[in-house]
């Protein structure tokens, strides 16, 4: 579709990027207008698209513009990715809710081997395995990637079993919203479905399971 309508895109962005920032309707769609098309843009390998999606993050002065351009460079594997993550993180740090943006825009992005990148995010400060919250942002986040979550080689997949057998020893209630990402398991084709049922076995076998996550994975595993 960018390729495609790369002009009618650039101008839909240019027609909706007037200078206001007003809670009325017509103002929200336009601004949805406009991050719609950075998005889509964003697909572009084309010289430039990255720098001017990287200006656009600098310049915008709300967090709805600053948040769609950061999307937008989220799946790109590009410096200006590092550099708006950077900044977003300076910026923001202090705020844990803001913060749990920052950690699902990356879980979610499209990047080859993206999975390295959510395993060095459990590790920053701005990450507690404790806090449900984050949990849904960061892990969640990766769930939601068709790239990676279900990357062929299962990697996406013992992930997930890994911090569900975690979590359970800490919120079996968070381990067990976790773990139903596996629960479609059979609509998968074969070599994915057999990989999700080996985790969610692996996941029954162990001692001392919680009843929140036994139930689910049974009720999977047995229907």
């Amino acid at each position: 579709l960018a390729q495609a309508l790369g002009s009618e895109l650039e101008a839909t962005v240019a027609a909706n990027s007037a200078d206001v920032h007003s809670n009325e309707a017509a103002d929200r769609a336009a601004r949805t207008c406009k991050n719609a098309g950075i998005g889509y843009l964003s697909y572009l390998d084309a010289p430039g698209i990255a720098a001017r999606t990287y200006e656009r993050f600098s310049a915008a002065d709300n967090m709805t513009d600053k948040i769609a351009a950061l999307n937008a460079l989220s799946g790109k594997d590009c410096p200006e990715r590092v550099k708006a993550l950077e900044d977003f993180y300076g910026e923001w740090k202090h705020d844990p809710l803001v913060m749990n943006k920052w950690l699902g825009i990356q879980a979610g992005a499209s990047l080859e081997n993206n999975l390295a990148n959510v395993r060095a995010l459990m590790t920053d400060p701005v990450f507690d395995i404790k806090n449900p919250n984050k949990v849904y942002s960061l892990i969640g986040g990766f769930c939601a990637s068709p790239n990676n979550f279900h990357a062929v080689d299962g990697s996406g997949y013992a992930f997930l079993a890994d911090v569900v057998l975690q979590l359970d020893d800490l919120n079996g209630q968070v381990a067990s919203r976790m773990v139903s990402a596996f629960t479609r398991w059979k609509k998968f084709e074969p070599a994915r479905s057999a990989a999700m049922r080996a985790q969610l076995e692996r996941i029954r076998a162990k001692d001392g399971l919680s009843e929140n996550v036994f139930e689910i994975v049974s009720k999977s595993l047995d229907a």
